[in-house]
């Protein structure tokens, strides 16, 4: 009688999750350009109005304007254009492992970071009072807390491993100021791009071949499409948001 334990180890293998490969930094020769612009089209949504209603002499005192959808000029600002689920190429910027948000006036700043993901997050207090830094991954939209830490006063620095399962930014909330918001963008690849003020945007040593790309806003959502990059060449694209 045959042995059937080959084949219970085989049903067994089978049965085991597959661990996603990580992206692989190879070199890349005569490596396109993708180029282009993200622009909003409606009425630029107002600012929202937040009370301070504490800690007067850090926050100040009255109403809290934030602008969670930045328009100039017809240009959408905040934003981050990537390549989603390339498998390899360049390396990531250098300056990507320093990613810092500080806690100043009882502000989040920047409003919109980047970080490289599975890399530590440096949360600084630069204020005199207790924040409540509450993040959260961004899930279509839906949200699940990445991790919600208090940081008094005296509790200058913060350190946090950042790994999003599924989404590829967080919200940041201060759970003692409700008008404290911000967004971090993780980057789960070195193919990415924060737009700038006029909404243009550049990803450059992109190896030839057809990827998807998408458009992140932390308050609009995602605009997706493909493209097709030839060695050497510029691939232009551009994305408008609307109102949601």
């Amino acid at each position: 009688m045959k042995s059937i334990l080959p084949i219970l180890s085989l049903c067994v293998a089978s049965l085991q999750p597959v661990t996603a490969l990580a992206y692989q930094v190879v070199p890349v020769d005569n490596g396109g350009r993708i180029s282009g612009k993200i622009t909003f089209q409606g009425a630029d949504p107002a600012p929202r109005q937040f009370i301070v209603a504490k800690d007067a002499d850090t926050c100040g005192s009255g109403t809290r304007s934030i602008d969670f959808v930045r328009v100039n000029n017809g240009a959408l600002t905040d934003a981050v254009v990537y390549l989603y689920k390339i498998k390899s190429g360049k390396d990531f910027p250098a300056d990507i492992t320093n990613a810092e948000l500080n806690q100043e006036q009882c502000a989040f700043k920047p409003f919109l970071g980047v970080m490289k993901d599975g890399d530590q997050l440096t949360i600084r207090n630069s204020d005199p009072v207790l924040h409540n830094i509450h993040t959260y991954e961004i899930i279509g939209r839906a949200k699940k807390t990445v991790f919600n830490i208090s940081q008094p006063g005296d509790l200058k620095t913060l350190r946090k491993r950042v790994t999003l399962k599924r989404g590829t930014a967080m919200k940041v909330e201060c759970d003692a100021h409700d008008f404290m918001h911000s967004f971090t963008f993780v980057a789960k690849n070195p193919y990415f791009a924060v737009v700038g003020e006029d909404g243009s945007f550049n990803i450059d040593d992109v190896p030839p071949g057809s990827y998807k790309i998408r458009a992140w806003h932390g308050t609009l959502g995602e605009k997706k499409a493909t493209v097709t990059i030839e060695a050497g060449g510029t691939t232009h694209i551009d994305f408008v948001f609307k109102p949601k």
